[in-house]
C-alpha cells in the first residue's frame, strides 16, 4: 500500500480548483530580514509548478519559528512571499490571514494558475493541538488537500493531519513522493553493501535509530560525540568529552550485540575546548587525556569510514563526525560529504538525512552530489526508527 499523490488526481480534481497545499517554509532569514536560504521553497517548486500547470489553484499553508500560538511580526511569512514571487514566474499573492471569511474569499478570488500563500499557521492556537474547529477552518481553504512538507509531516497538527479529515482528495506531493521513496527504499530494500553513519552529540537522541538499522545494514559508522558514550562503556577514559553516563549500559548491550557492524572511530581530534583549534591533537581513541575531550574523528577513522563509503551501494547519513561549524573540527564531516559523493559518482543511492549533515553538505558544495538531501531533520529520523509519521497516515492510499 503506497500514498497517492498529485500523480493519481484527475483534471476534474484540479482544473480551476482550490489545491490546498501544505509546504515547508520554515527557512533562515538573514541579517536584512530577507530570505537567506530558498532550499525548501525550492524544494517545493516542482509540486507548486505541477499543480498550476493542471489549471489549479494553489493555496500555501507553511509554519514559520516558533510563535507560540498566536501573530508574532517577527515570524511573518512575508519575506518567504517576497521571494516566493522572484522565484515563480506567475501571480503570486500575500494574504496576512490564515483561516475566516477574508482567507476564504481571497481563495475563491484566486485565478486559476496563480498562487496565495498564507500567513503562519502556528498564529492559530489551535494548529499544533490539531484541532477540530481550526482543522474544519482550514479545509475551507481548498477543494483538494496536497501535502508536501515532509519535514513537517511527524507532527499530528490541525494543518498536517487535522484538516485531511475535511478536504479529501488528501495526497502527497512530489518532495514528499521523494523523501518516502528514498528513506522507505533504504529501509525496504537497500543495494548492498548498506552502510549507514550516524554522528552528532547524543546517542540518547539516536538510539531507536541504531536499533532499527543495524538489523539492516553492513555497517553502522559512528561519529560525533556520541561515540564517546561508546568509548567510555569500553573502559577508556574520555576527558572533558559528551558522555551521557545513563545511557553507558545501553551502549555495552548494542556492542555486544552488534558485532562487527557497529564501527567506532579509532582515533580523535582533541583540544581542551572547542574554541581552541589551534591546541586540537589527534590521538588513539583509548589515549583522551583528562582536561582535554573529542571534537572530531581523527585521519585514521576518517580513512576507514571512507573506504567503507566509497565501496558501498547504498549510504545513508545523519550527523555530523565533529564540531563542524569550527575548524578544524569540520575534517572529518566534511571527508564522509567527499566520500558520499565519490560514492554516488560510482553509481550508489547516497542520502542526507536532513539536520546538520544537509547543512554541511550544503556548505561543502556537495548537495547536486547526492542522489537525495532530506528537508526534515526530525521527520527523518522518526521515519528511520520506524515510526508511522501522521502526515503521512493521514493521506490517502492506493
Amino acid at each position: 500500500m503506497t500514498t497517492r499523490t498529485i500523480r493519481d488526481l484527475s483534471a476534474a480534481d484540479l482544473v480551476g480548483k482550490r489545491a490546498l497545499v501544505r509546504v515547508d517554509f520554515n527557512v533562515p532569514l538573514d541579517d536584512t530580514g530577507a530570505v537567506g536560504d530558498d532550499t525548501r521553497i525550492m524544494a517545493a517548486m516542482p509540486t507548486i509548478n505541477s499543480l498550476l500547470d493542471r489549471g489549479a489553484k494553489v493555496v500555501l499553508l507553511a509554519h514559520f519559528g516558533r510563535p507560540k500560538g498566536a501573530p508574532d511580526a517577527k515570524y511573518s511569512l512575508a519575506p518567504v512571499a517576497v521571494r516566493l514571487k522572484q522565484l515563480l514566474p506567475r501571480p503570486v499573492h500575500f494574504l496576512g490571514e490564515t483561516i475566516g471569511a477574508a482567507a476564504v474569499a481571497a481563495t475563491h478570488a484566486l485565478p486559476s494558475g496563480a498562487v496565495l500563500l498564507l500567513e503562519n499557521t502556528r498564529f492559530l492556537a489551535g494548529e499544533e493541538k490539531n484541532d477540530e474547529t481550526l482543522s474544519r477552518q482550514l479545509a475551507e481553504l481548498g477543494d483538494v488537500y496536497v501535502n508536501d512538507a515532509f519535514g513537517a509531516a511527524h507532527r499530528a497538527h490541525a494543518s498536517t493531519a487535522g484538516v485531511t479529515q475535511y478536504c479529501r482528495p488528501a495526497v502527497a506531493g512530489l518532495l514528499m513522493e521523494k523523501e518516502l521513496a528514498y528513506l522507505g527504499g533504504a529501509l525496504a530494500a537497500p543495494e548492498r553493501p548498506f552502510v549507514a553513519i550516524l554522528g552528532g552529540s547524543k546517542i540518547s537522541g539516536k538510539i531507536d535509530v541504531v536499533e532499527a538499522l543495524l538489523p539492516k545494514v553492513d555497517h553502522l559508522l559512528i561519529g560525533g560525540a556520541m561515540a564517546c558514550t561508546f568509548f567510555r562503556a569500553m573502559g577508556f577514559e574520555t576527558g572533558n568529552s559528551l558522555v551521557e553516563p545513563d545511557r553507558l549500559e545501553m551502549a555495552k548491550d548494542l556492542l555486544a550485540r552488534a558485532g562487527g557492524k557497529l564501527v567506532l572511530p579509532v582515533d580523535a581530534v582533541i583540544a581542551p575546548s572547542m574554541d581552541a583549534g589551534r591546541s586540537a591533537r589527534v590521538v588513539g581513541r583509548a589515549s583522551i587525556p583528562a582536561g582535554e575531550a573529542m571534537f572530531d574523528i581523527g585521519p585514521a577513522s576518517v580513512e576507514q569510514y571512507r573506504a567503507l563509503i566509497e565501496s558501498a551501494r547504498t549510504v545513508l547519513w545523519n550527523g555530523p563526525m565533529g564540531v563542524f561549524e569550527k575548524p578544524p573540527f569540520d575534517v572529518g564531516t566534511f571527508a564522509v560529504a567527499r566520500a558520499m559523493a565519490v560514492a554516488t559518482d560510482r553509481g550508489a543511492t547516497t542520502i542526507i538525512g536532513g539536520g546538520d549533515s544537509a547543512a554541511a553538505v550544503a556548505v561543502a558544495g556537495l548537495e547536486s552530489n547526492m542522489s537525495h538531501v532530506s528537508t526534515g531533520g526530525g521527520a527523518s529520523l522518526e521515519f528511520l526508527e520506524g515510526k508511522e509519521l501522521p502526515g503521512v497516515a493521514a493521506l490517502d492510499f492506493r
